[in-house]
């Protein structure tokens, strides 16, 4: 194990503890309604959307693509889920850039800057035109123990999943040529992965919205419990003389 390695596991460890501080503090942060619901849902939805990118288009283009699609899913579906109207057309442009530029940084390792620039330029005036349309995250909005998608969500699954396919044969025309495969496969793992998103975002907004107190507190332990380990790796290693490349 080298210093950075180490090193970037003692930073995770402080997170982690950071985190589970803050689950145990959840009646000081607002309650129901407070930052630690956001927290859930920004974690949550990326992971969801990381994984299923990362399957089809590599880890790096989930990380990227899946914090990105996390962070702003979870800020428009909490002002959903507490009866607010939906943001201004401004904010909509604006979580569609953050969108868009996680996809571009996820894309810039395989097809250059270039082509993933234009590419993030057509995503996100792609997707300011959906929301004048009313096509939202939170379309159809609600929250129940079980999946669904409706005939709305389906329709406009598929339009992304067109719309991916030939963004990326137009970014291939004019600024760096890729095959049709590649430009399939943006396609369909994108219809998939957002077909499956809003197929269980019901689910995930009901235990957002009710998960108990005991539980986030148990929650909040297990995390501080996690980082004290990871942090107290560094000495458990110079105890039992470990090297450090």
């Amino acid at each position: 194990m080298d210093h950075h390695t180490l090193a970037a596991i003692s930073i995770a460890g402080s997170c982690l503890d950071v985190l589970g501080s803050l689950y145990l503090a959840y009646d000081l942060l607002g309650g129901q309604h407070g930052p630690l619901r956001l927290l859930t849902r920004a974690v949550t939805y990326s992971i969801i959307f990381g994984v299923g990118y990362g399957v089809g288009l590599g880890a790096f283009f989930g990380l990227a693509s899946g914090v990105a699609v996390g962070i702003t899913l979870a800020i428009e579906l909490n002002r959903v889920s507490r009866g607010r109207e939906h943001h201004s057309l401004v904010s909509d442009g604006l979580f569609s850039s953050i969108r868009s530029l996680g996809v571009a940084i996820g894309l810039y390792p395989m097809v250059g800057a270039e082509f993933a620039v234009l590419f993030a330029i057509v995503l996100t005036v792609g997707q300011v035109f959906a929301y004048t349309r009313g096509v939202r995250p939170g379309m159809d909005y609600t929250a129940a123990r079980h999946a669904r998608l409706t005939r709305r969500q389906i329709w406009s699954t598929l339009i992304r999943t067109v719309g991916y396919f030939l963004t990326a044969l137009l970014c291939s025309a004019v600024v760096h040529h890729v095959n049709w495969a590649f430009a399939i496969r943006i396609g369909i793992v994108t219809g998939i992965v957002t077909g499956i998103g809003q197929t269980v975002t019901p689910y995930i907004e009901y235990y957002a919205n009710n998960m108990p107190e005991r539980l986030m507190g148990v929650f909040g332990i297990g995390l501080i419990l996690c980082g004290f380990a990871l942090q107290s790796m560094q000495y458990w290693l110079t105890l039992f003389d470990v090297r450090l490349s």
